[in-house]
């Protein structure tokens, strides 16, 4: 159980950071992947997604550090969003032709990798 929270804990850590980043300065982070925001609707929309959406994906990791019969619900929760992400930025490279495209490269390497830490986590859990 010590790995589960921890990787909870480092989880929610990260989306907190990049959640409060994308929230408060939406321009420069979005500039990180080559993102132009023209509009405001496009920096609110910045905002909320790339923003509240993180924060509010961290909060529910850190709820489940103090409800722990959560902890499996969240780890499902990173599993699936980790590899829908990874899945989706994997077609975008082919579709798109981007192996010089390093910010999603980097990305991917994330994303796959906490992945596997959370499906890890589940198999501790099930062994436990």
């Amino acid at each position: 159980m010590l790995f589960t929270r921890i990787l909870l804990g480092l989880q929610a850590l990260i989306l907190t950071v990049v959640g409060l980043a994308y929230f408060i300065r939406p321009e420069q982070m979005a500039s990180l992947s080559g993102t132009l925001l023209m509009d405001p609707s496009a920096v609110t929309d910045v905002r909320a997604y790339y923003g509240c959406l993180p924060l509010g994906i961290a909060a529910f990791l850190l709820l489940s550090q103090l409800r722990l019969q959560l902890a499996r619900a969240a780890l499902d929760l990173l599993v699936l969003i980790y590899i829908a992400m990874a899945l989706g930025r994997i077609s975008g490279l082919w579709l798109d032709g981007g192996l010089e495209q390093t910010f999603n490269l980097y990305a991917l390497l994330f994303e796959v990798v906490s992945a596997g830490l959370a499906f890890a986590a589940l198999r501790k859990l099930d062994g436990a």
